[in-house]
Parts: structure tokens; sequence; C-alpha cells
């Protein structure tokens, strides 16, 4: 099993420059108002312009009407939409006809009936993402990126027709072990590599890969 890795919620030409220098497949933009992590369609732009071709860049939306994606996809020419909100399946199909590019659907977990939830994505999402579901009392938690972990063990052993990755609080000190028991082999951080919300650390985008491409070489 190869680990791959997405650093998400990047911001600046440096954060971005260490992500694809130390060996992230994806990477990924925000495009949600409420994040600290957002950006604008011409800011994006400027950043999707220094990432090569075998980087996956990967725009995140919260239920996005196709006025707002289309003004983003004018500016940025994405590889993956990430779907981060309530969108239901004949919603995702609507959004890949329109667009014509790849989705994944990000599936809020917290107990075994979430990743039962899953499957009616599976045929017609191309990938998943499953994350943490924030607590009924955590009022103001945005639909990602908010440092929770659920219970790897969930997903394990679980068989899917398409790819998927995991998230929900993953940072250089546990992803190896979130790895072993998830059974994962695309593991995606935001929040576990910053110093506050919204600022990504260097140090912390070094660590966390070097922690997946040591768990990779030692299989």
């Amino acid at each position: 099993m190869t680990s791959h890795a997405k650093i998400c919620g990047l911001t600046t030409p440096e954060s971005l420059k260490a992500a694809i220098r130390t060996g992230a497949r994806y990477v990924g933009f925000v495009f949600f108002e409420k994040s600290p992590r957002n950006l604008t369609a011409e800011n994006a732009q400027k950043l999707a312009a220094m990432v090569p071709k075998s980087v996956v860049k990967t725009g995140v939306f919260v239920d996005p009407d196709d006025d707002f994606l289309g003004h983003i996809l004018e500016h940025i020419s994405l590889d993956l939409i990430q779907l981060h909100g309530s969108e239901s399946p004949e919603r995702i199909k609507a959004i890949k006809t329109q667009f014509n590019i790849p989705v994944m659907k990000a599936i809020s977990v917290s107990e075994k009936s979430d990743i039962d939830r899953a499957k009616q994505y599976e045929s017609v999402a191309d990938m998943l993402l499953f994350d943490a579901k924030p607590p009924p009392s955590q009022n103001e938690a945005l639909p990602g990126g908010n440092g929770l972990q659920f219970d790897w063990s969930l997903i394990s052993g679980t068989d899917w027709t398409i790819s998927w990755m995991l998230s929900g609080g993953l940072d250089p000190q546990n992803v190896a072990e979130a790895i072993g028991i998830s059974g994962a082999n695309i593991v995606d951080v935001s929040s576990g590599v910053e110093d506050r919300p919204g600022h990504k650390s260097i140090p912390k985008i070094m660590a966390f890969m070097k922690a997946v491409t040591d768990n990779k070489d030692n299989k």
C-alpha cells in the first residue's frame, strides 16, 4: 500500500512550495467565506500557476451553486472538486455533467452508520474523503479543518470501488498510526500543519510529509 498526502487550505506561495517540495500528491485551495483559509479566485489563480502537472489541484467547496463554481473555474483550472457540504448524489451528478471535472465527496463521520451512508455516493463520486463530524455542541464548527478525529477503525476493512482519503485531526505525530489503523493510502491534513487557524507552518508540513514518506518506505 502506497501512502500519498494532500495538504489542504494552502494560502501562501511559501506553504505551497513546501508542500510540493516535500512530495504532496494533492494540494487544496479553499473557497468558503467562513473559513480562515478562504481564497479569492484571483489569489488562487496565482497559486495554481505554481503547481506542476504531477500534483492534483483540488478546490474545496461547501454547497456551491453553479454560478460560484463557474466563477472560480474561470480563474483556475482545477483537477478535482471537493464537496464538503450537504450535497446529494444528484447534485454531484449535476456538477460533474456541468463542469466535466472529477468530484470528491467529503463524508462527516462519528459512527459506523456514517461510513455506511457513504455508499450512496460511491457510484457517482470519483473519490471519497472521510472527516470527523463535529459534535452538536460545537455550533461554530467548520465543515472541515477543525482538528477533530474520529475512530479510525470505523473505516478499516471496508471495501470501496473508488479511491478515498482519510482526514480529521491528522498531524505529524499521529498520521502513521492513522494509516495503520484505517488502511488509508491517501491522507489529508489542514489544521494539523498550522501554527494557528489559516496559517501553515513550514516545519509542520515538512514533518507531516516525512512521517507519511517514512511510513511508506517502511512497508
